[in-house]
């Protein structure tokens, strides 16, 4: 074990995101690429989760143009991105060809490492987007969703790392997306991976809990490859655990980073600046820095629980916050515990707050819930309730085979709506993700021009309708 900790930096994706709604701009980045490209991370994330959707709807950029703004800002580090499976950065499976057309962009507009994961563990829906990234030349970091249920075990854990071994990885992630993992369990799980699968475990955990700094701390003493960390000004609370923290703390150890403090402070320092910047505009709430256990009890991310008291607030039920939480954990169980992670987390989610406000549970059941119990998503880890799946779907037949399957190429239908707006492949797959948001976005930055890009009652095509989209803007994934 007596090599470095490898870190991967997680400030331009997952650390704003978590703590800033994604908002944070391509100029609050670039003039700190220089030192992050200096640091020796073993890759820093900058791209995918929902930074592409907030690129377009709320920043007015080009999500590709910050992809190569940044590949030609950080020319000595590897870039890396997270990819939401048959999913891709939308809330739907994609066809193939899409997947595989998104996939090759992404490598070639400067991504080297694709962390790619389905919300069920699935690994039917990790095929495709795992065989694009090997194809086209990019690192596979196959992730497995960590979550705690009655079928959720080590072993559970380490025999679906060992298919996705099997399948491809180069990498293998534990996804621990609600600070659930424990640092002793850490401990265990990575022991259990490292004597089972040969290719680098890589732990990704938040703070949410307050337990984050000792997992990783735990992980790094049972031999866990890479860690990821945020630079301390967005650091913690929902977002992820500290780097310089975790760095000064493996000083002189067999498993010392490498990594200048002083350098990551320099860093800091200009974050902190970014930081301030959009406390003061409000969107970087303080209260995200709060230690939160309910995390542990209802297994609830921390995005998701801001979420959740969003809407009750539009639905004046504030008070009902508490029996929304309690709620969470029964609708989980009804649907086969699928672990709580974008789009899982959201369908669930919203099913609870239905569950509570109608006064009696699946009176109203949302579209989401109906595919998700349907197989639309793929298999759900345990056993379904049957009397609420039959409330839900009736009839139907559930589908058990690869829901991808199901879907004929699409490519060519996106182009012909994109029309004209398209001038590269790269815009035909913004209109592919998001239909509603993309053309808005193209048409401004083409000065206007609105030829081949009509949309009729688009909320069907992208999967971006009602309550449910208003969940996804802000989610943690």
């Amino acid at each position: 074990m007596a090599k470095k900790l490898y870190i991967t930096d997680t400030i331009l994706r997952d650390a704003h995101q978590s703590q800033a709604a994604t908002r944070m701009r391509l100029e609050d980045m670039l003039p700190a690429c220089g030192i992050l490209d200096s640091i020796g991370y073993w890759s820093v994330e900058c791209w995918g989760g929902a930074t592409f959707d907030s690129c377009m709807r709320f920043l007015d950029e080009d999500p590709w143009e910050r992809l190569r703004a940044l590949r030609r800002a950080m020319p000595n580090t590897k870039l890396q991105m997270l990819l939401r499976a048959q999913n891709l950065l939308g809330y739907k499976h994609y066809a193939d060809d899409v997947v595989d057309a998104f996939v090759k962009c992404a490598i070639k507009n400067g991504i080297d490492v694709i962390r790619v994961f389905d919300a069920l563990n699935d690994t039917r829906n990790l095929d495709a987007p795992m065989k694009a990234i090997k194809k086209y030349g990019g690192i596979c970091e196959a992730a497995v969703s960590y979550t705690k249920s009655p079928v959720h075990n080590e072993e559970y854990f380490v025999n679906t790392a060992l298919k996705l071994q099997e399948m491809g990885a180069d990498v293998i992630c534990i996804k621990d997306m609600a600070n659930l993992l424990l640092p002793f369990e850490a401990y265990s799980l990575v022991k259990r991976l490292k004597e089972a699968v040969s290719v680098p475990i890589h732990l990704h955990t938040h703070n949410t809990t307050g337990t984050g700094d000792m997992t990783n701390l735990m992980a790094a003493m049972a031999g866990v490859d890479i860690v990821d960390c945020a630079l301390s000004p967005m650091a913690n609370g929902t977002s992820n655990p500290s780097t310089e923290s975790l760095v000064a703390t493996l000083k002189g150890h067999e498993r010392d980073t490498g990594l200048d403090l002083s350098k990551l402070g320099e860093a800091a320092n200009h974050f902190r600046k970014v930081a301030d910047k959009l406390k003061a505009d409000g969107i970087l709430d303080p209260k995200v820095l709060n230690v939160d256990t309910k995390t542990l009890l209802y297994q609830v991310p921390g995005g998701m629980l801001s979420n959740l008291l969003s809407q009750l607030k539009q639905a004046n039920a504030e008070d009902k916050y508490y029996d929304v939480l309690a709620e969470v954990p029964r609708v989980r169980e009804d649907f086969g515990y699928p672990p709580l992670v974008t789009p899982t987390s959201q369908i669930v989610g919203t099913q609870a707050v239905l569950n509570v406000l109608m006064g009696e549970r699946y009176k109203m059941i949302s579209k989401e819930s109906k595919g998700l119990l349907r197989g639309e998503y793929g298999a759900l880890p345990g056993k379904v309730n049957e009397e609420v799946r039959k409330k839900a779907i009736g009839d139907a037949e559930v589908i058990t085979c690869r829901p991808a399957d199901l879907i004929e190429p699409e490519l060519e239908k996106y182009r012909a709506e994109a029309g004209e707006l398209a001038k590269c492949e790269e815009d035909v797959l913004s209109v592919a993700l998001f239909p509603q948001v993309a053309p808005k976005f193209l048409e401004k930055r083409n000065g206007g021009k609105t030829v081949g890009a009509e949309k009729k009652g688009g909320a069907e095509k992208g999967g971006e309708t009602g309550a449910v989209r208003e969940l996804y803007v802000d989610d943690r994934s």
